[in-house]
């Protein structure tokens, strides 16, 4: 139900089963009471999206990317085992990353909705594509979303991540774990800084609460990626702690 924080343990994948047929039957009379409306151009929604047919074209898939950054490269037959240039010289310490999107219309105006204003609505239209995108990615044993600073948080009222991670979680059947990593420091925007910067900054940024039980695997889950250094910094910490693997999920990757 909108609104509701489904928070799902570890090892209750039956729980999240029925939730996920639950949510599947609301969001059936949903649309049967209120159809769908394009949240762009206010037309009909298509496919049960709050996105039309003619903006759903106009979607900018990352279709061919690097696998452990998702950086977007040419075209190519096999697009699933690429790795580009500065993966291969400086591999990050995620696995694999999967990028729903290149960063463009209609991301541009759906994305900071989500981000900036708390528009919970895009917010869920955004995980139902990243789900679409990320759905035959590796499975993960939990997803964790990339935690705000309390301050933060306090400030802005809501956390995005969480916002597209708890739906996300909801599609596509996993365990979600927003209380396996901490945000430690308060850092500056990163938007504001260059790409050393934004390393600096996030230097130390994230932690993980002491005694946590932590899973194997985890997809960590954040709106866009730019340089990499947030997703970078906070695999790091999941890894230093004992996670053998770390994926990186985002809804858009700016090229």
């Amino acid at each position: 139900m909108p609104g509701t924080v489904n928070l799902i343990a570890p090892g209750q994948v039956d729980d999240a089963a029925t939730q996920a047929r639950r949510d599947g039957r609301w969001a059936w009379l949903v649309r049967r009471i209120w159809p769908s409306r394009c949240l762009l151009c206010g037309e009909a929604g298509h496919l049960g999206r709050d996105l039309c047919a003619a903006c759903t074209r106009q979607l900018p898939w990352n279709s061919s990317a690097c696998a452990r950054c998702a950086v977007p490269l040419p075209p190519l037959a096999d697009a699933s085992t690429r790795t580009c240039g500065a993966c291969l010289r400086r591999p990050p310490p995620q696995a694999a990353c999967r990028a729903a999107f290149v960063y463009g219309f209609p991301l541009d105006r759906l994305l900071p909705r989500a981000k900036f204003h708390g528009d919970l609505a895009a917010a869920r239209l955004l995980a139902g594509l990243m789900a679409q995108a990320c759905g035959d990615a590796g499975r993960p044993d939990a997803i964790v979303p990339l935690p705000l600073h309390p301050a933060r948080l306090r400030q802005r009222g809501f956390d995005q991540a969480l916002e597209l991670a708890r739906p996300l979680a909801r599609a596509l059947v996993l365990p979600l774990r927003p209380d396996l990593l901490l945000r430690r420091r308060d850092t500056a925007p990163q938007s504001r800084l260059d790409a050393a910067q934004r390393r600096r900054n996030l230097h130390d940024a994230f932690g993980v609460p002491s005694g946590a039980v932590l899973p194997a695997h985890v997809a960590l889950v954040d709106d866009v990626m730019t340089t990499g250094a947030t997703l970078h910094s906070a695999a790091g910490a999941l890894r230093r702690a004992g996670v053998a693997r770390v994926d990186g999920w985002v809804c858009a990757r700016v090229p």
